[in-house]
């Protein structure tokens, strides 16, 4: 095999052929480069251009160059091929072939060409590519492994500090996909649903408790921003009432079995036929239906609503005195006035406390009492002092010949240490004719 069989064009575009303008994708005035959904997709097209030229063409071409540049990345201890190396090996391929698979491969920067040492080595988009292929593949020949695949991305990301939302946000969806699908199988009451969801349950058990492990790691060493932490806490939700759905399914489960039908005095019952004839061949069941079932035409010819107006017509017309039910009249009702909200009593409390100070009184004396949340509020309400715009329960307060003088002059906090506060700002309360100018 020579340079020259496996060569390509460097200058062909990505993925080979002609490529639409980008802004023809685009309403009119619309700049793609504004857009910033497809910022970070344009900033990797290197690498979306190496899938692409992987993955175009025929399912028989991609196979056959998965296969080329797998073997070509598995051998970690000699990393480098020569020509002669890459005939061997791969000589259950046609030469021909084999040639176009490695000249593809090539012109697209998958496999690189060392023609110095004429050799051929697995360029670092085509590595990476493999390595997320082979993450993928190890958990596809699993049922309902994809929460493995999402918890083994979380965990990876969050490991390299490349945890993003968005791998998140794909956790998220499916847990929220696998709850509304197990909320109708409750909902239809079918006991054939409720087996089939009870199994998939059983089967995403062992990925969601793995997948809480993976989170509870990222929670004690924290989330890079907002976002990471709030999907985090919502798959967390989810996950929780996901596992919760197992007592469900025993609940709904036992009633059906409390009111299953008995075909037969052996004690056939309803389920048990239908799992019956769940087991039979396509040809068994045309046998057992044969001379069975009658075939209706479906009167496509009439329209629906045709049809309600003839229908209601003849019920009316035939069945005169049928029953009809009705609603009671409606009761008369009390109109009531709008009750007004009571102010809480905290505001009261510190509104006679401030009128009361005869002298500069430290904050901290005038604010901390009872608990945290308490002294919080009481802190905020100090704002409100000397304001004349305020909600009429305010006003008391606002009126107060009060001010709060600030200590600038240091940075530090002032401890406290009781009722459930340590430490806060520094600074007085000081009546007004007391305040310097």
């Amino acid at each position: 095999m020579s340079e020259r069989e496996v060569a390509g064009h460097a200058g062909a575009p990505l993925g080979g052929g002609p490529q639409n303008s980008l802004a023809e994708f685009f309403a009119p005035g619309i700049v793609p480069q504004d857009v910033p959904q497809l910022f970070p997709l344009v900033e990797a097209k290197p690498l979306i251009g190496a899938l692409i030229a992987l993955f175009r063409g025929g399912d028989e071409e991609v196979l056959v160059r998965l296969v080329v540049l797998r073997e070509i990345g598995l051998r970690a201890d000699a990393p480098d091929w020569s020509p002669r190396e890459l005939e061997t090996h791969f000589a259950y391929f046609a030469p021909a072939k084999l040639n176009t698979v490695l000249g593809r491969l090539r012109e697209h920067e998958l496999l690189l060409w060392d023609a110095e040492r004429r050799v051929y080595r697995l360029s670092s988009a085509g590595r990476m590519v493999l390595a997320a292929l082979s993450s993928l593949l190890s958990f596809s020949g699993e049922a309902d492994s994809e929460l493995g695949f999402y918890a083994a991305q979380v965990a990876a990301g969050s490991a390299v500090g490349k945890l993003s939302p968005e791998t998140l946000s794909h956790l998220l969806a499916r847990l929220t996909e696998l709850e509304e699908s197990f909320a109708q199988a409750v909902a239809s009451g079918s006991e054939h649903r409720l087996r089939a969801a009870q199994s998939q349950l059983e089967s995403v058990w062992k990925w969601m408790e793995k997948g809480n492990e993976v989170l509870k790691n990222l929670g004690e060493s924290g989330f890079a921003d907002d976002a990471s932490w709030r999907l985090a806490q919502e798959i967390g939700s989810r996950q929780s009432r996901i596992m919760r759905m197992s007592s469900v399914f025993q609940r709904e489960l036992a009633a059906i079995a409390r009111q299953q039908v008995h075909l037969s005095q052996g004690g056939l019952t309803s389920s048990e036929l239908a799992a019956w004839l769940g087991e039979r061949t396509i040809d068994e069941l045309v046998a057992l239906s044969a001379q069975q079932l009658a075939v209706v035409p479906e009167m496509t010819f009439v329209l629906p609503d045709v049809m309600l107006d003839n229908a209601e017509e003849f019920i009316e017309r035939e069945q005169p005195t049928r029953r009809v039910s009705a609603l009671p009249p409606p009761t008369g009702i009390n109109h009531t006035q709008e009750v007004p909200l009571e102010p809480p009593p905290q505001l009261a409390a510190l509104t006679r406390l401030l009128a009361a100070l005869p002298e500069v009184t430290p904050l901290r004396d005038a604010v901390v009492g009872d608990d945290f949340s308490s002294a919080s509020y009481r802190m905020s309400l100090l704002a409100f002092l000397g304001e004349q715009n305020v909600d009429p329960e305010l006003a008391p307060l606002a009126a107060l010949p009060l001010t709060v003088r600030w200590d600038h002059s240091s940075h530090e906090l002032t401890p406290v240490n009781r009722n459930e506060v340590a430490a806060m700002s520094s600074g007085e309360l000081v009546p007004l004719q007391e305040n310097p100018k």
